[in-house]
């Protein structure tokens, strides 16, 4: 298990370390059901083929919820997602693996929270930005015994 980050070993430029994944065929079935989605570009290829793609998509919240993913590891168990937005400027495809990579943009208190934000982006094979956003995530302090919240 990887040690909890806290706010006071963040700083302005750090680089997350990025997050691998290959979106597959599979993962868009159950994507579909779990979301309500079932835009039949994501699943059925004779349409996307009409639809002028090459192959079927993957859904661009599922690509949202890759970049959760990078900011939730991340920020370890005592972290808290507070935001994330993304959006979406490119079409990605499955089983071609996708690089989802971040960077701390600012650190600040609001009220007792200690807040990161995060710059976030989601680069396909060709290191291509596909997905861009931010996230503001609440990280426990060294200096206080109280959760993040």
């Amino acid at each position: 298990m990887k040690p909890q980050v806290h706010y006071e070993d963040v700083a302005v430029g750090q680089e997350l370390e990025p997050l691998r994944m290959t979106p597959t065929r599979r993962q868009a079935v159950k994507w579909a059901g779990a979301s309500g989605d079932y835009y039949e570009i994501h699943y059925d290829k004779d349409f996307a083929r009409a639809a002028g793609q090459p192959d079927v998509i993957v859904h661009g919240a599922l690509k949202a919820a890759i970049a959760a993913q990078l900011l939730t590891t991340w920020m370890g168990l005592a972290g808290f997602l507070r935001k994330i937005s993304c959006q979406f400027r490119g079409i990605d495809f499955f089983d071609v693996e996708l690089t989802c990579r971040g960077r701390v943009t600012d650190r600040f208190l609001d009220g007792d929270a200690h807040c990161v934000a995060v710059e976030v982006w989601i680069e396909n094979a060709a290191g291509e930005r596909t997905t861009v956003g931010n996230g503001v995530v609440v990280l426990p302090s060294r200096n206080t015994d109280e959760p993040a919240r």
